[in-house]
């Protein structure tokens, strides 16, 4: 049978028909000829629509009990045909090759089945193959094929199409679409041969397996494409704590524009400092906890100097990173042949965090706040100063990437101290007060900031006990008043940012 070619075709091939009706009516409103195979074209035909059976372009009918039905090259050249490609449209005119432009499928339901308990032999049946090629097939060639890959996308397209036929733009978003339904289905098909626990729906990327994990009777990988990240150009191979460190560090370092150094142990910083030359950062950093910078992770937003590297070599850290190091610094670093030396690029990290926790993984929008100069609300009766807000914020970016709950004392844009992941933020208030006198730092003119509101007065008290003049934090306590009514009487200046920053 000699098909029509001039005519737009729309290849139909689901499992579920819900929301289907709505959409064949768009397509046929918009001029495309119906091709479809089985019970799909059985339920257009119905509707009242003419259908062109797969059968009849191919020559062949469905065989293997269904397995094999629109697998053949009538069908994938049709879709995989280039339009503006000259070579590609004369052998499909020579082998009466329709173009294919728009394909819809909805995939058998195979996770449906597994969590159904169904029997292995049914399980296998509905690894959709003809469906899944289709999928991909249309993705790949988006440029001239719209993909419409789950009845989730059958509204969107039905949008689509009521204001005429799709967009380049429109076609190579459904195309991401499709890709990710094609690699979540694989996944669980994996997952379930693997006979794993669950069936995940995270992609992973590459795995790069660790010497161990986080102790060394554990095993431990990477997910992940680090290249994209670092240049290593010295020391040992990354191991999972220092890859939790370096992600912490960089994490910390990008929330500062000037010359800055910080210091890392645990994840949390134990020093940090901005200054206008790198040695000057490097010192103060170090001094605000030399005993913690004992094994920790360096990293610092300039290049490393010379200078500034002969100081860091003085004491022994597992790991530096930095945007880059002049050929005296890293002559210098390498002295100690298992010292990490990380080149940091400018990447951008995923808008997602994913923690594994019970039998799942929890998701969230990564905290890209920042709290800055235009986010604060003077809540007293003294304004803070103008070097006062630059520490406030100074503090607040350290105070967002300290585990909580966590307080952290700044003056003059260093680190003075700060209480970590403590039960309750007095005991993180108390323990970053005896660190700063241990180190023998003066808190008269410091700030303080909180990852939390204060649910009552007693933190800004101790705080003014210990000399601190101005506190940073984001409010929210039905008991605020409290505190507000301490530093005006008090003479202290307090600012909120409406923004709470808990990590755990």
């Amino acid at each position: 049978m000699l098909h029509n070619t001039s005519k737009p075709k729309a290849l139909i091939s689901v499992f579920h028909k819900d929301g289907l009706a709505e959409l064949v009516n768009g397509l046929i409103a918009n001029n495309y000829d119906i091709l479809s195979t089985g019970g799909t074209r059985k339920f257009i035909e119905e509707l009242g629509h003419p259908v062109e059976a797969v059968e009849d372009l191919t020559g062949y009918p469905s065989i293997l009990g269904g397995r094999v039905k629109t697998l053949h090259p009538k069908v994938f050249g049709g879709i995989l045909g280039r339009r503006n490609l000259d070579s590609d449209q004369q052998e499909m005119k020579e082998f009466e090759i329709p173009n294919i432009e728009v394909v819809v499928v909805d995939l058998y339901p195979f996770e449906e089945t597994v969590a159904a308990g169904g029997s292995h032999e049914d399980i296998i049946e509905k690894i959709d193959i003809g469906g899944i090629s289709l999928i991909r097939a249309a993705a790949k060639n988006y440029k001239h094929t719209w993909i419409i890959s789950s009845r989730e996308q059958y509204q969107e397209a039905i949008t689509v199409l009521q204001t005429g036929k799709p967009s380049l733009e429109n076609r190579m978003s459904f195309a991401g679409k499709a890709f990710k339904i094609s690699s979540l289905y694989d996944n669980a098909i994996q997952s379930y041969l693997c006979n794993e626990e669950s069936h995940q729906t995270l992609s992973l990327g590459e795995t790069n397996p660790l010497r161990y994990g986080e102790n060394p009777h554990q095993m431990g990988a990477f997910y992940g494409n680090l290249s994209a990240v670092f240049d290593q150009l010295h020391g040992k191979a990354l191991s999972y704590n220092n890859l939790l460190d370096a992600d912490a560090a960089v994490s910390l370092i990008k929330e500062f524009d000037d010359t800055t150094v910080a210091i890392l142990k645990h994840n949390n910083a134990c020093g940090l400092a901005s200054r206008s030359q790198l040695i000057d950062a490097w010192k103060d950093a170090l001094a605000a906890d030399s005993l913690s910078a004992f094994g920790g992770v360096l990293i610092c937003n300039k290049e490393v100097d010379a200078e500034t590297a002969a100081e860091m070599h003085n004491i022994f850290f597992e790991l530096v990173i930095a945007p880059s190091y002049s050929a005296e610094a890293l002559q210098i670093l390498q002295q100690k042949k298992n010292r990490i030396i990380l080149i940091l690029k400018d990447f951008t990290p995923p808008k997602t965090h994913y923690r594994s926790l019970l039998n799942g993984i929890l998701a969230q929008d990564r905290n890209a706040k920042t709290d800055s100069k235009e986010d604060l609300t003077v809540k007293t009766a003294l304004n803070p100063e103008e070097n006062e807000v630059e520490d406030l914020i100074f503090a607040s970016k350290i105070c967002k990437h300290t585990k909580s709950n966590t307080i952290v004392l700044a003056k003059n844009k260093q680190l003075i101290a700060s209480g970590t992941g403590q039960t309750s933020r007095v005991d993180a208030l108390k323990q970053a007060i005896t660190k700063a006198k241990n180190f023998k730092f003066d808190l008269t003119g410091a700030v303080m900031a909180s990852d939390a509101f204060f649910p009552f007065p007693d933190c800004v008290e101790i705080a003014k006990d210990a000399g601190v003049n101005s506190v940073i934090q984001p409010g929210g306590s039905i008991k605020d008043q409290l505190s507000i009514d301490y530093c005006n009487a008090n003479q202290m200046s307090m600012v909120f940012t409406g923004t709470r920053h808990f990590k755990h």
